[in-house]
């Protein structure tokens, strides 16, 4: 007799948990019997893809994990870097996708929740936020509702529990109309002298239960997250948490207050899977066993069993183990705070999960079995790259309509220019972050929209400095500068050159304000690894994420996995979004007075192209944005990294602006070079001349190509002299001088004719206005 006849379940049961065939035959076998309703339960949500990373975990061991400035690396809550003088920055960046498809408000709220409490369990008070989201196009009703509703939760969280939000990325494309991403990260400044880990120890030590209540909300949405979304996922509502910002802001005075006391031995926050996580994970990373009794939980609806409070994801709840003979101690800070704290259960020798309830037990299950020893799949990589691929590595640009000075198939450059600016994946995402409060704090030291990625103070809190962290005021002058980046498009097209581009434009941007690259977290958001093409997209990519680190030395210190992105259509047809590996990364800012934002200052500074210049044969229109919004067409292969001219580029950026004779910085990116020079001249409104040499590239090439690790920075005129012996000593011919700031137009010009000729203003409006214009008309 097979296992699955003799079950207690029937298949269909077994299969509502995300337990496939053999997975239910290997639970068996491990626990020597059948598991019940609450054991399936648990099993379901720690061995689905969400919370064991089955698929992907063979492929996130060849990242790099290890450097000067790590001091926690990834298997915590939240990855830790060293910034000297007793600072300690944690960060990481997690995914919501799924309960943002469904219930965009209260998913991207509670995305903001749980990432926040993934770095105060660390110890560290939260003080920045960032967003990577990917929508549908804005003719789609749909997407629209999405669009407002996941800003609206972002910012409705965000803003209550006083964390600003300062930065991002947002993209449209109609590969992720079904399926938006939502991908939220977070930093914090360590006010403990000790970082807070999760390994529970000590036997006899108590377990306490802090923060909210337990109820129905959330249930099963770890599985719910590693699944694809149908027309029926309207019906998981139940499987999205619901937040309260206020409630986590007293949670995080509490638990920073309780840590400082030293009573507290490890602390897990109750995100994916609640108490089957965090008892599980805390027992196994510390290689003992929790004993947990459900009637000591506080409880907000009444009649509930085993199996909801195991698979409840309510939010703002955390799990603590204590000092024995300490607890109260705790209790009293989080009663102080009107939270809830109850000792809930032990630290115990044997190495389980015991779960008790009504005098019972409700649940027995080896704590590794859930935790660590899960099944993992080592898929077969197909032997070439698929079909969609290889068909569009073979464009070319002699496809396309002969352009010449004058323009393109009847449309001139002006026009083009237009169009590109009021694409929504370009246009200015003021309409998102000006609903964000992203000042709060106080330490918010260059705004959304004025950089190419935020710089936030680290300073010293007075809790700190009186502990002793922070030995002097050295670090008065220190920041952090940190960015989320990926182009989807290039990763489709080519993952493995397209997730490099992504860790490369990461450290581009943290270059531009003058920061050194440390280390990254990353978010990996892909479709179905069970398909060949989906595995080879996420292996693919991992390949050049882990390169792509080691060639700029930003080790990976955590992050999230996030496949099955795909969106079920009428008849069942899986379509997948775009693969879409996020970068989180972040630098270190020795001296905050030397820093610089993307806007020419002042006229007369002088404008060079750092990298390739415009008219370099190299450069393709492959994968660009010109040749999907103008052209309708996706193909070519994206940009190969060049890693040296990266790091050299870069590095002449950084030390230009440390010297003070860079005064702004910003990368060409999508839209190439024209679109960098137009977002340059917005910010103070400053046009600009630009003059470029004739040459036998095509002038949408010369315009619009992207890649070539390529910065357009301006200088004083009086330190032209000295900047030019240094590009030419450090980059030779990689560099181009391309003309003075000034004027209200911005003009590109070949010998005397204008290619390009538009007033800041006229471009400025079309750009400023599209993503609010396209979610009201």
């Amino acid at each position: 007799m097979s296992v699955l006849s003799s079950a207690p379940f029937s298949e269909t049961e077994i299969a509502s948990e995300g337990i496939k065939p053999e997975e239910y035959e290997e639970i068996v076998r491990r626990l020597g019997r059948h598991p019940n309703k609450a054991e399936l339960g648990m099993f379901g949500v720690m061995w689905s893809e969400h919370c064991c990373y089955k698929n992907s975990r063979p492929l996130l061991k060849q990242f790099p994990t290890e450097g000067d400035r790590i001091l926690v690396g990834p298997g915590e809550n939240a990855g830790v870097i060293d910034l000297g003088d007793g600072l300690r920055l944690a960060f990481k960046i997690e995914s919501h996708n799924h309960p943002s498809a469904v219930e965009p408000f209260q998913g991207a709220a509670t995305g903001v929740g749980g990432i926040l409490r993934d770095i105060f369990t660390m110890g560290a008070r939260p003080i920045a936020l960032l967003n990577s989201l990917r929508f549908g196009t804005l003719d789609d009703a749909r997407t629209r509702r999405i669009v407002n509703g996941v800003v609206a939760g972002i910012s409705h969280y965000g803003n209550c529990v006083g964390v600003p939000t300062v930065g991002g990325e947002v993209y449209f494309d109609r590969a992720y109309s079904g399926n938006p991403l939502v991908n939220v990260m977070a930093l914090g400044l360590m006010e403990t002298t000790e970082i807070v880990k999760s390994g529970a120890k000590g036997l006899g030590n108590p377990v306490l239960y802090v923060g909210s209540t337990t109820g129905r909300d959330g249930m099963g949405g770890a599985s719910f997250a590693s699944a694809e979304l149908s027309d029926q996922s309207i019906d998981d509502r139940p499987a999205v948490q619901v937040g309260d910002p206020f409630l986590e802001k007293s949670l995080i005075e509490a638990c920073l207050e309780a840590f400082k006391t030293g009573a507290v031995v490890a602390a897990q926050d109750m995100g994916a899977a609640g108490i089957t996580c965090s008892t599980s994970e805390m027992a196994a990373k510390g290689g003992v066993g929790i004993e947990l009794d459900l009637d000591l939980i506080p409880v907000r609806e009444t009649g509930m069993v085993p199996y909801e409070y195991l698979l409840s994801e309510s939010q703002e709840r955390m799990l603590f183990v204590a000092e024995k003979g300490r607890e109260q101690e705790l209790i009293d800070i989080f009663e102080k705070w009107g939270l809830h704290a109850t000792v809930a259960g032990k630290v115990i020798e044997e190495e389980i999960v015991r779960i008790l309830f009504q005098g019972a037990i409700a649940a027995e299950i080896p704590a590794t079995a859930l935790a660590d020893n899960t099944p993992i799949y080592h898929r077969e990589l197909i032997s070439e790259p698929p079909e969609y691929a290889q068909k569009a590595w073979a464009w070319t640009a002699e496809s396309l309509p002969n352009c010449d000075e004058n323009g393109i198939a009847n449309r001139n450059w002006n026009e083009i220019l237009a169009t590109l600016l009021n694409t929504p994946t370009i246009a200015s995402k003021r309409w998102v972050y000006r609903q964000y409060d992203h000042q709060v704090q106080n330490n918010t030291v260059l705004l959304p929209g004025g950089a190419d990625a935020a710089v936030v103070r680290v300073r010293p809190l007075a809790d700190a400095q009186s502990a002793s962290v922070i030995p002097d005021s050295a670090s008065l002058s220190k920041g952090v500068a940190a960015t989320v980046d990926c182009n989807p498009r290039y990763v489709y097209l080519h993952p493995y050159e397209g997730a490099k581009a992504a860790v490369a434009e990461a450290a581009r941007n943290l270059s531009c304000v003058g920061a050194d690259p440390v280390a990254i977290t990353d978010n990996l958001n892909f479709g179905s690894p069970e398909k060949p093409i989906g595995y080879w997209q996420l292996s693919e990519a991992c390949r050049g994420l882990s390169e792509a680190c080691r060639e700029f030395s930003t080790p990976v210190t955590g992050g999230n996995v996030s496949l099955y992105n795909e969106t079920l259509d009428s008849e069942g047809k899986p379509e997948p979004i775009y693969p879409t590996p996020v970068v989180g990364m972040v630098g270190f800012i020795p001296q905050l007075d030397r820093i610089v934002g993307q806007s020419w200052k002042q006229s007369g500074d002088v404008i060079y192209l750092l990298g390739l210049p415009m008219s370099d044969s190299s450069l393709t229109l492959g994968a660009s944005e010109y040749l999907a919004t103008v052209h309708q067409t996706v193909a070519g292969k994206p940009p190969i990294v060049d890693f040296e001219l990266e790091r050299k580029v870069q590095a002449v950026c950084r030390s230009g602006i440390r010297s003070g004779v860079i005064q702004s910085a910003h990368d060409s990116a999508e839209g190439g070079v024209a679109i960098a020079l137009s977002e340059c001249c917005f910010g103070h409104q400053l046009g600009a001349e630009i003059q470029i040499p004739n040459s036998a590239a095509r002038m949408d090439e010369v315009l619009f190509a992207e890649g070539g690790a390529r910065i357009i920075v301006s200088v004083k005129p009086e330190s032209v002299a000295e900047w030019e012996a240094t590009l030419s000593a450090e980059l030779g011919d990689r560099w181009q001088k391309l003309g003075t700031v000034g004027g209200e137009s911005l003009k590109i010009s070949v010998s005397q004719f204008h290619v390009i000729d538009a007033t800041i203003a006229e471009l400025f409006t079309g750009w400023s206005s599209a993503i609010e214009k396209g979610l009201t008309e």
